[in-house]
């Protein structure tokens, strides 16, 4: 047995951390630094499984650079379609209180044409209207304020 401890100097940790395929043993420094993106659990599978199992960091983490760039130039494409959406939501319920006010004169129509000009989105990923609270007109009309402003300055950039 003690023939077999000393035949096994260097241990290679296969395969550890992406890109990283090294032999580690007593004179090949910290097994840690094999593993320096990783949680430290994956030195201890490093040290305690490596002669027993082919893979030690088995649920490595790929490389996300470029999709964290990807996500970012479709983020705002999805919000621009959120913001329509609500946008549509604010229109919809305007004029409903108008019409239950029987408020009809040019600002009216003026809402209902800009209703008429907001496209149709289909999306599951922003909220419907429903999940909207309803709140006292003030409020509302700060949030749908809010809303056309963080719009104009999008279209603006």
């Amino acid at each position: 047995m003690t023939a077999l401890m000393s035949a096994l100097p260097v241990i290679l940790a296969q395969p550890t951390c992406p890109g990283d395929q090294r032999a580690h043993g007593p004179d090949k420094g910290n097994i840690e630094t094999s593993c320096s993106s990783r949680p430290v659990t994956c030195a201890e599978r490093v040290t305690k499984l490596s002669f027993l199992s082919p893979f030690t960091c088995a649920a490595s983490v790929p490389d996300v650079t470029e999709v964290k760039i990807c996500l970012n130039r479709l983020k705002p494409a999805i919000e621009e379609s959120c913001k329509i959406t609500s946008l549509r939501c604010y229109m919809l319920e305007l004029i409903m209180v108008a019409g239950e006010e029987e408020i009809m004169n040019n600002d009216t129509e003026c809402i209902m044409d800009f209703n008429d000009t907001l496209p149709t989105v289909e999306s599951v990923v922003c909220p419907p209207c429903e999940a909207y609270s309803l709140e006292n007109i003030t409020i509302f009309l700060e949030r749908l304020n809010t809303l056309l402003e963080n719009m104009a300055t999008l279209a603006n950039t």
